[in-house]
């Protein structure tokens, strides 16, 4: 039994395809399959029944695939030892970022982290929650950048920093003429918020009351973008919230739009997530010190109430 072939399984467990896994392991389809057959030879068992399809592991299969990531896990942080103890950081790093944080937070930290640590190639991937959850438990991402807390057990988070909601309101809105606005001022039927689904949306409506009214709007709203919302707001079409990070891109003539929240200001909590493997946390911890040095200087927030991401039923 070789790390390879436990590798070479837990790639057709995952893809349920010999063809698939062996793409995704850079390798033939017949190397593939021969070295599967020879872990099955060894270890004197049927992992896979290839009779179904998609491809399906036996019972015995399962357990083995869950002991196989334990190993490969394993034999992974050795090369991490060995790394850390030659105050070596490099090599290639998985990120997922959630689409309400990528687009601010990324451009902030990105050059500053590339230039510093050089040897470390950071792959970003843009999913959404539940992939970055699914991909981080199946080792198909180093770490993700989440709004937390997430309530996962196989998940550690460390907190970022914590990002207030404010308020977009146009002129021809009644809190427009407040400076500060509470969060039961807002009339849910005309807010505008981003496509089912995204967590940003799920913090919003769990700290606004009366969220089963919501999206009596006379048109239905399916978007993933923060620029959509403030152009349709500023047609007079409703009011929105943006996290604070984004509010630095608005325009002058538009600012006088943006309205905070009286304190404590209802946030959201931005964390790096990884494993309890605690695999490459050499790369997470100084992916961790850049991010919060930089954005402490553009968030100066203190008095938060954490407002949770998860959908409440």
């Amino acid at each position: 039994m070789t790390i390879t072939q436990l590798q070479y399984a837990l790639a057709l467990a995952e893809h349920q395809n010999f063809t698939l896994a062996a793409e995704k392991c850079f390798v033939t389809q017949p190397t593939l399959s021969m070295q599967i057959q020879k872990l099955e030879e060894e270890l004197e068992v049927v992992i896979f029944d290839r009779t179904k399809k998609p491809i399906q592991l036996t019972s015995v299969g399962q357990k083995i695939i869950e002991q196989a990531r334990k190993v490969v896990n394993e034999s992974e942080r050795i090369i991490d030892i060995i790394d850390i103890q030659k105050g070596y950081i490099g090599g290639d790093f998985k990120l997922g970022i959630i689409p309400t944080v990528m687009p601010t937070l990324l451009p902030m930290f990105l050059n500053t982290f590339i230039k510093k640590y050089p040897k470390v190639n950071l792959i970003i991937e843009e999913r959404n929650t539940t992939d970055i959850i699914q991909r981080l438990k199946n080792g198909h991402l180093d770490a993700g950048i989440l709004a937390t807390p997430l309530e996962e057990n196989e998940l550690k988070e460390k907190v970022l920093y914590y990002e207030p909601f404010v308020a977009y309101v146009p002129e021809n809105n009644v809190l427009y003429q407040k400076e500060n606005i509470l969060p039961e001022e807002l009339n849910l039927e005309e807010l505008l918020l981003l496509q089912d689904g995204h967590c940003f949306t799920e913090g919003v409506l769990n700290f606004c009351k009366n969220k089963n009214e919501h999206q009596n709007t006379p048109f239905e709203l399916k978007s993933g973008s923060f620029e959509t919302l403030v152009q349709l707001a500023n047609e007079g079409l409703g009011i929105t919230l943006l996290p604070y990070l984004h509010t630095l891109n608005i325009t002058e003539k538009d600012k006088p739009k943006l309205k905070h929240f009286t304190k404590p200001e209802p946030s959201r909590e931005i964390s790096i997530v990884h494993t309890k493997d605690e695999l490459k946390m050499q790369i997470i911890e100084v992916l961790y010190s850049t991010i919060q040095a930089i954005v402490r200087g553009a968030i100066a927030f203190q008095d938060v109430k954490i407002i949770s991401p998860l959908k409440k039923s």
